[in-house]
């Protein structure tokens, strides 16, 4: 028996109709044409499908039993047609975002909630499995969106600038360099440096200061948490770096003191890494947009 789909749709209209001509009607054909239908299916199964002496038309068992199947497909499959559309249209898609950046959470949740609000249909998810090796994921396809400070030149991805920022040096109040208008790369080598959980080629302070000035901290601590790093700092358990828009509820708290790194301030750009087919897909280009103006709002704050 070759069942096509629609053949469960004429089931279900006659079914709904109660007749052949008003079944024509909903399915835009003519009554000639259903009716060879329903005779074609009902040879293929061998058996009658509708009592035709009653009215309205009544399905048999054996029609009873495709209008059940029917009306379990058919749905299914109006809803991937919609699916379908929304692709096409750019309405639908996926947006599993990775980051390299821990610090980042306090400017990506608020421009998730907007993305959301935006995109209803966009599946969204945050791939944190996947943060320190997040590029090699978007090219596998397992997420379309990273936030990284490290474009690399890979074929097939597209590094977008979305904002400047910049890394600051954070002590306790009573902290001996307090005083000071801005730290150098010398006066990490007594202190203890508070850092995320990453590797060093990946923290600000080691690859814009440290390693190509070749100086090493008097000692490393690691530590998830941003509020806890801030809390560890204010007992004067050792100092951190992070970037100005943590730093918003800091700059002027009474525990703390915070200072450029270097005279002139250092400086860096945060990316959107996507691949390149997806660059042009306007959910991307809306998140793209949200992620170059609300770090700024907290800059600023």
């Amino acid at each position: 028996m070759y069942l096509e789909f629609r053949h469960l749709r004429t089931i279900r209209a006659i079914h709904e109709a109660g007749g052949l001509a008003r079944a024509a009607d909903m399915l835009h054909i003519t009554q000639s044409a259903l009716s060879h239908q329903v005779k074609g299916l009902e040879a293929q199964v061998g058996l009658e499908l509708f009592h035709r002496r009653t009215k309205p038309m009544k399905l048999s068992p054996a029609g009873l039993r495709l209008l059940r199947l029917a009306e379990r497909i058919l749905p299914e499959i109006a809803a991937v047609e919609e699916e379908f559309r929304a692709l096409k249209s750019g309405r639908s898609g996926r947006m599993h975002i990775a980051i390299e950046c821990h610090a980042c959470f306090d400017w990506l949740l608020p421009v998730l909630d907007g993305f959301r609000h935006a995109w209803p249909e966009v599946d969204v998810d945050i791939r944190l499995r996947l943060a320190f090796d997040a590029i090699e994921a978007l090219r596998r396809e397992e997420v379309d969106f990273v936030v990284s400070s490290d474009p690399v030149d890979l074929p097939g991805v597209q590094f977008t600038p979305l904002f400047d920022y910049e890394p600051r040096f954070v002590a306790a109040r009573g902290h001996r360099l307090a005083g000071r208008s801005f730290v150098e790369a010398k006066d990490f080598a007594d202190e203890l440096l508070i850092t995320y959980p990453v590797e060093r080629a990946k923290l600000d302070i080691f690859s814009g200061l440290l390693t190509p000035e070749r100086v090493e901290p008097r000692g490393l601590r690691q530590v998830e948490l941003t509020e806890v790093i801030l809390m560890l700092v204010a007992s004067n358990r050792g100092v951190t770096v992070l970037p100005d828009w943590v730093l918003r509820d800091v700059k002027d708290h009474p525990d703390y003191v915070t200072l450029p790194i270097t005279k002139g301030g250092l400086s860096k750009r945060m990316y959107a890494a996507t691949r390149d087919e997806d660059s042009l897909k306007p959910y991307v280009a809306h998140m793209m947009r949200l992620a170059r103006t609300e770090p700024v709002k907290l800059q600023r704050a």
